[in-house]
């Protein structure tokens, strides 16, 4: 069929042509919009799953319906190699002077690039190529403590009390939110503690793997009473079957029955999965009529292209030991697996193996969805794993 037409949108983050079966979610955070904006309290939102779910697709989505709200929505991707103040300083700033946009500039949007100044000083940050302009000078004595967990406090106090004062709402997104270190969540952690106590109209949505659920909870036992932590799992079996059809009924195709049972099946309902394969199934397809055939033929083309590409990328990252205990954990099969199987298919004691499943763990590879189970956190890790080390074998 025509590639030019190809309704699938298979990419990190891209949109697809049916966002299905996550109305709950984006239900969540109209009322957490529509609440805040009403100076009402409300819980955050901590989106968790694992690679491939449309996490940043949803960060993106309500991103959108907050800026439609008359929002100021602020989103950024946490990273191994960027602290959090150097994310979080230039979207602020613009924001403060997109709130001045009035003749004069007002005290709350005065004070708060003063705090943001101060706040610059007190971390380091260089901020050789930024122009302050109109005579912005710090805020002595707010965020200037060198203090992150205090400083974070007082910046985003600033900040929100001059988007209170404007009578606007701001919605900060915030996508692999694991990255940050454990001094920054819980700085982020007790901000936002202090955006609802005092009822501050300056909201979290992150995003991130699942083991942020343990890590906000040791970091502030108060986080589960602050934060929701809505868990996005693959789509159901129904909503993987109308994100492939909707589109190309829509393009005027359509899928014979066991060609979209064959995708469903191979995806696990994943939707990054389901764009790849949506995708290289309409192309290999001569007419608009996608069969088994042509799914089958796709298979191949969308392993080899993840295998490629979305795989191989992580894999390179691993070293040769690392690779080993996932290559254990791929002998094992699907799903999760205790740590003393795992060293035990490894022939070592489970002891000796600790560091490097803890590296794996901050590499983003594994988590523990379970005391002492380990799993992996990108889909179909394992089969891929059987394919790059195919001569493994466990010891006897």
């Amino acid at each position: 069929m025509d590639r030019i037409k190809n309704p699938f949108s298979p990419g990190a983050g891209s949109p697809p042509p049916e966002l299905v079966g996550r109305n709950e979610i984006l239900e969540k955070a109209e009322i957490l919009f529509g609440r805040i904006k009403q100076r009402r309290s409300e819980k955050s939102l901590i989106l968790v799953g694992l690679r491939g779910v449309g996490k940043t697709v949803l960060l993106n989505e309500l991103s959108r319906n907050a800026k439609e709200l008359g929002y100021y929505a602020i989103i950024l991707e946490a990273h191994e190699n960027k602290s959090l103040p150097a994310l979080l300083i230039p979207p602020l700033r613009a924001l403060l002077f997109e709130l001045n946009r009035v003749a004069n500039i007002s005290d709350k949007v005065r004070r708060g690039l003063g705090v943001l100044r101060s706040f610059i000083g007190s971390i380091k940050v260089k901020v050789s190529d930024i122009e302050f302009g109109l005579d912005i000078e710090p805020e002595r004595g707010s965020a200037d403590s060198g203090d992150l967990e205090a400083d974070l406090s007082n910046l985003f106090i600033a900040v929100a009390e001059a988007a209170q004062d404007h009578k606007t709402v701001i919605a900060l997104l915030i996508d692999e939110i694991q990255y940050l270190t454990e001094k920054e969540l819980s700085a982020l952690i007790m901000a936002m503690h202090k955006m609802q106590q005092l009822q501050l109209p300056l909201i979290l949505i992150g995003a991130g793997l699942p083991i942020l659920t343990r890590l906000a909870g040791e970091s502030k036992s108060y986080a589960e009473r602050l934060f929701e932590f809505p868990y996005i799992g693959p789509l159901s079996p129904s909503d993987a079957r109308k994100a492939l059809n909707d589109p190309v009924k829509n393009a005027h195709a359509k899928f014979d029955e066991d060609a979209l049972n064959e995708i469903v099946n191979c995806t696990k309902g994943y939707p990054y999965f389901i764009q790849e394969w949506g995708y290289q199934a309409w192309n290999h397809a001569e007419n608009l009529r996608i069969t088994l055939k042509d799914v089958r033929k796709a298979t191949q083309t969308v392993t080899q292209r993840l295998d490629e590409n979305f795989f191989r990328v992580r894999f390179d990252r691993l070293t040769p030991s690392e690779k080993r205990y996932l290559r254990a954990m791929a002998y094992l099969g699907p799903g999760a697996h205790r740590s003393g199987d795992i060293a035990e298919a490894l022939g070592v004691k489970v002891n000796s193996v600790g560091p490097i499943r803890a590296n794996l763990i901050n590499k983003g590879m594994i988590y523990s969805p379970a005391y002492g189970d380990m799993a992996f956190t990108v889909p179909l890790f394992d089969q891929f794993m059987c394919r790059a080390m195919p001569d493994f074998k466990p010891a006897s």
